[in-house]
């Protein structure tokens, strides 16, 4: 099927009757509203002052698509392109975790804790979302970002000249490579891969199908492998009283903290803005 009409009563009509069976009335209202700001440039209250006009046929064919999308479950960050985080807009793609709105926690926790910061380490660093508000917060902070992905650093690189800041970006495998060369940090963040393949069943088909797995999911018998290796690059690299925190499976929050006290580090857990428990902070002694 297709819109059948360039009015907007029209298209609201065949997007509720096309996505009510994937999405409630509140989420297709909510990607409507992001739909008409992107391909139409119009805020809400254009949009409910517009219910009797008409677009044309390239913006008609445009939304048309989308609302295709939207029914295969495609999230609607990869059909604009973009995603918002800690106010910026980044550029996003199939190459890189969306960013969650529980992960500006993180950007908090560090804003909080680690006042002034010479050198921040950023790893498994995906769009560069952690990174960059890093950037904006610690304008003098000298910030690396690291991962495995080159077709995600080129989306992080993207991004980072989107933002106008400066981040020093490497590829590498934190799990395999030796990391020897790289200097002392008062700060090093990571939201790494942590859901358990166990828990693929617990997860939307919009993430399943278009999100990268790579950064996504662990072994059911070794969940917190990236936690184990992050602590040792912490250990080493780390000055004395530097700060390490990291994004968790909220499901794992004690086994996480109890395997970071034994690499040495004074360890507390930290909600994110539903309640759950969802960072890590270490502090080397």
């Amino acid at each position: 099927m297709r819109i059948a009409s360039n009015r907007i009563c029209d298209i609201e009509r065949f997007a509720y009757s096309e996505l009510q069976e994937v999405y409630s009335a509140d989420e297709i209202r909510n990607l409507l509203k992001i739909i008409f700001e992107e391909y139409l440039g119009w805020d809400l209250t254009t949009w409910l002052l517009s219910k009797q006009k008409t677009i044309n046929q390239s913006d008609l064919l445009k939304i048309n698509f989308a609302i295709k999308d939207l029914k295969r479950h495609r999230p609607i960050q990869h059909i604009i392109g973009k995603a918002d985080f800690c106010g910026m807009t980044l550029r996003v793609d199939e190459n890189v975790l969306i960013p969650r709105p529980e992960t500006e926690g993180l950007v908090g926790l560090a804003k909080d804790r680690c006042p002034s910061p010479k050198r921040i380490l950023d790893l498994c660093t995906g769009s560069g979302c952690i990174a960059l508000a890093l950037a904006k917060v610690f304008p003098n902070a000298e910030i690396t970002a690291m991962d495995i992905s080159e077709k995600a650093l080129e989306v992080a690189q993207q991004n980072a000249w989107n933002q106008k800041v400066t981040i020093n970006f490497l590829q590498a495998d934190i799990l395999s490579d030796d990391l020897a060369e790289l200097p002392m940090f008062d700060a090093i963040v990571s939201n790494p891969p942590y859901v358990r393949e166990q828990e693929k069943a617990e997860m939307q088909p919009n993430v399943l199908d278009y999100e990268p797995h790579l950064a996504l999911f662990v072994p059911n018998d070794d969940p917190l492998l990236f936690y184990r290796r992050i602590a040792e690059i912490a250990h080493k690299h780390l000055v004395t009283n530097g700060l390490l925190i990291v994004e968790i499976n909220e499901n794992l929050g004690e086994e996480t903290a109890g395997l970071l006290r034994a690499k040495g580090f004074e360890t507390s857990l930290h909600n994110d803005f539903k309640g759950r428990t969802r960072f890590a902070v270490g502090r080397r002694g």
